[in-house]
C-alpha cells in the first residue's frame, strides 16, 4: 500500500501496476529507465491530468499571427501566444524557432514552463467542421453550436460528448441519435426527452434505464414496451390522454413539477449496481465490449487498462483521460488516432514515442516539446539527429530522477488554464478559496454582456413557447440561479418552436452542471446487492437511498 501524497489516503499498487511500469518505461542504448510508481492516489492523478483540459470555456480574442477576431478556448488575459487553428497548422511560423537548450542546472518543469510560456499555442482543436464555430476538441460537425467533444453530427447545440446526432439539444454523452432533448447517456434514441441510460428508444419523455420502448412516459427499467406511463401498460386511447396533458404541461412551462415528480418515481426504481455490457474481467462503469480493465470509466473496446476515463479502441494504456484508438499509454489525456508509445504527454494527436509534451500532433520520438506540428526527434522543441537525441534523453530522464520529477505529469501549476476553466471542476469541484489555498489558478467569471435591446429575467418569459416572440434574439436572459446572462440564438429557438418546449431559464453552463450531476461519481464502493445480499461493487456509495442490484438480479428483474 502507498500513501498518496496530496490527499493522504492509502492506495494499492499491484505488482500487476508494477509490471505495466516496467513495460512502458523507455529503453535508450540498451538500459531502461525506470518509470516509478505513483505518488498519488488514482483520483488524484486524474485530477491533475483534466486539469489541464478546457473544453467548454470559449472566449473572444486577437489571433496573435493576423490580428484578426478569434474565438479561443484561452481568454485574452492569458500569457500565451494564440493562433488561429488554420494559422496555426500553416507554414507561416515555425515551433523549432522557439527551441532551447536544456539547462542541467535547474529542474525540468521550470524549464518547461518557460517554453509553454512563449510557444504559439492553437485556439481551438477543431477539424472540418462547418458553419460549427462555436466548438471546441471536435470534428466533423455541420451546422452546430457549442458541442464540445463531439463528432459527426449536424444541427446539434449545447452538448458534451455527443457523436454521430442530429438535431439533439442539451445532451450529455449522446450517441447515435436524432431529436433528444435534455438526455444523458443515450443511444440510437429518437424524439427521447429528458431521459437517462436509454437505447433505441422513440417518441418517450422522462424514461430512465429503458431500452427499445416507444410512446412511454415517466417510466424506468422497461425492455421493449408501448404505451406506458409510470410503468403502467395502457391502451392506445389512454396513452394518448397523457401524453396530450404532458406535452400541454412542458409547451406552458410546467417542467419543474415533472422533474420532481419523474426524480421521485426513478428513485424508487431498480439501479444497475455498474453499467457493464459484453465485458470481461473489469471494475468500474459505462464499460462496453471490453476486457482486463480496473477502475475504467466511460470506455469502449478497451483491453488491458487501468485507470482509463472515456476512451474508444484503446489497448495496453493506464491513467489516461480522453483518448481514441492509441496503445501503450501511461499518465496524459487527450491522446487519440493511433498514439502510441506516448508517457505524461498531454494532447498526442498520431505521435509515437512522445513523453512530457504539451499538444504534439504527427510527431515522433519529441521529449519536453510545446506545440509542434510533423516533427520528430526534438527537445524542448530543438530539432537533434537521431543519435544525438538517443544520447540526450537519458541524460535528462537522469536529470529528473535526481528532482524527482521523473515519474509525475505535469503539475496543475503549469496548466494553461484556471482550475475552474477545466473538466476538473466538474469531477473534482472546488471552492475558489480552495484552489487557491493549493497554488492553483483561479478564474473569477467574466461574462461579456452581449449587444442586446433589452435583459429580461428568465422568471419574466412567457411561458409558452407560442408566446415567445421572435425579438428574443435580440435580448439577453438572466439566469433563474446564477444571474449570468445568456442569449437564444435563432437555430435554437426554431428547434424549441418545432418541437414546442419552452425557453430555457438557466444558462447553458448550469445546465450542463444539472446534466453531470445526474451521473454518479467516477468512485466505486462496497455494498449489498438490495436483492439477494451479495456483495457488489457500484458508484452509489452505501449511504444512498437506491435500490442498487447485483447483475444477475437486475437482469432477471428487468427481463
Amino acid at each position: 500500500m502507498a500513501k498518496c501524497r496530496q490527499c493522504g489516503i492509502s492506495f494499492e499498487i499491484t505488482q500487476s501496476d508494477l509490471d505495466f511500469y516496467d513495460k512502458v518505461s523507455p529503453v535508450y542504448n540498451n538500459k531502461k529507465y525506470q518509470v516509478p510508481p505513483p505518488t498519488l492516489c488514482p483520483d488524484c492523478r486524474q485530477q491533475r491530468r483534466i486539469a489541464i483540459r478546457n473544453e467548454r470555456m470559449l472566449y473572444s480574442r486577437k489571433c496573435d499571427l493576423s490580428g484578426k477576431d478569434i474565438l479561443s478556448c484561452y481568454s485574452a488575459d492569458k500569457p500565451y501566444k494564440i493562433y488561429d487553428s488554420n494559422e496555426w497548422y500553416s507554414d507561416k511560423w515555425d515551433a523549432l524557432k522557439y527551441g532551447k537548450d536544456f539547462d542541467f542546472n535547474r529542474p525540468f518543469f521550470e524549464q518547461f514552463a518557460e517554453l509553454q510560456n512563449e510557444v504559439p499555442r492553437i485556439a481551438l482543436h477543431v477539424i472540418n467542421n462547418e458553419n460549427s464555430d462555436y466548438v471546441n476538441l471536435s470534428g466533423y460537425n455541420k451546422n452546430c453550436y457549442l458541442i464540445f467533444a463531439a463528432e459527426y453530427n449536424e444541427e446539434c447545440l449545447y452538448g458534451t460528448q455527443v457523436i454521430k446526432s442530429q438535431n439533439c439539444v442539451d445532451t450529455l454523452n449522446c450517441l447515435e441519435s436524432n431529436l433528444c432533448y435534455e438526455v444523458v447517456d443515450c443511444e440510437k434514441c429518437h424524439t427521447l426527452f429528458f431521459g437517462q441510460n436509454c437505447s433505441n428508444c422513440n417518441d418517450g419523455y422522462f424514461l430512465y434505464d429503458c431500452k427499445g420502448c416507444s410512446e412511454c412516459i415517466m417510466c424506468t427499467n422497461l425492455r421493449k414496451k408501448q404505451y406506458c406511463y409510470k410503468n403502467r401498460q395502457l391502451n392506445k386511447d389512454e396513452y394518448s390522454n397523457i401524453k396530450r396533458s404532458i406535452k400541454e404541461k412542458i409547451q406552458n412551462g410546467d417542467i419543474k413539477s415533472l422533474l420532481d415528480e419523474f426524480t421521485t418515481f426513478k428513485q424508487n426504481s431498480i439501479h444497475r449496481a455498474a453499467e457493464i455490457i459484453n465485458c470481461e474481467n473489469v471494475s468500474g462503469d459505462y464499460l462496453a465490449n471490453s476486457k482486463n480493465l480496473t477502475g475504467c470509466f466511460d470506455l469502449s473496446y478497451g483491453e488491458d487498462c487501468r485507470y482509463v476515463y472515456t476512451g474508444f479502441e484503446n489497448k495496453d494504456m493506464a491513467d489516461i483521460c480522453h483518448t481514441t484508438e492509441a496503445e501503450m499509454g501511461y499518465e496524459g489525456t487527450s491522446f487519440g488516432y493511433r498514439a502510441y508509445n506516448c508517457i505524461f504527454t498531454n494532447g498526442s494527436w498520431t505521435s509515437k514515442n512522445s513523453h512530457y509534451c504539451d499538444i504534439v500532433k504527427s510527431c515522433n520520438h519529441m521529449f519536453g516539446c510545446v506545440c509542434m506540428n510533423k516533427r520528430e526527434y526534438c527537445i524542448l522543441n530543438k530539432q537533434y539527429e537521431k543519435q544525438e537525441y538517443e544520447e540526450l534523453v537519458p541524460k535528462i530522464i537522469e536529470h529528473m530522477q535526481s528532482t524527482g520529477e521523473w515519474g509525475e505529469f505535469f503539475p496543475v501549476e503549469l496548466s494553461p488554464f484556471a482550475y475552474n476553466e477545466t473538466i476538473a471542476q466538474d469531477y473534482f469541484p472546488l471552492t475558489k478559496k480552495e484552489v487557491l489555498e493549493r497554488g492553483w489558478k483561479w478564474r473569477d467569471e467574466k461574462d461579456e454582456m452581449p449587444d442586446v435591446e433589452k435583459i429580461i429575467s428568465a422568471d419574466r418569459l412567457p411561458d409558452s413557447i407560442d408566446d415567445i416572440p421572435d425579438d428574443v434574439l435580440n435580448w439577453a436572459i438572466k439566469c433563474e440561479i446564477t444571474q449570468r446572462p445568456f442569449k437564444i440564438v435563432k437555430q435554437e429557438l426554431e428547434f424549441y418552436r418545432r418541437m414546442k418546449l419552452p425557453v430555457p431559464h438557466l444558462h447553458p453552463d448550469e445546465r450542463h452542471k444539472r446534466r453531470m450531476a445526474q451521473r454518479n461519481p467516477r468512485k466505486l464502493w462496497k455494498r449489498k446487492c438490495e436483492k439477494c445480499g451479495v456483495e457488489i461493487e457500484t458508484t452509489y456509495a452505501p449511504d444512498r437511498p437506491e435500490k442498487v442490484y447485483c447483475e444477475d438480479c437486475y437482469l432477471k428483474e428487468v427481463y
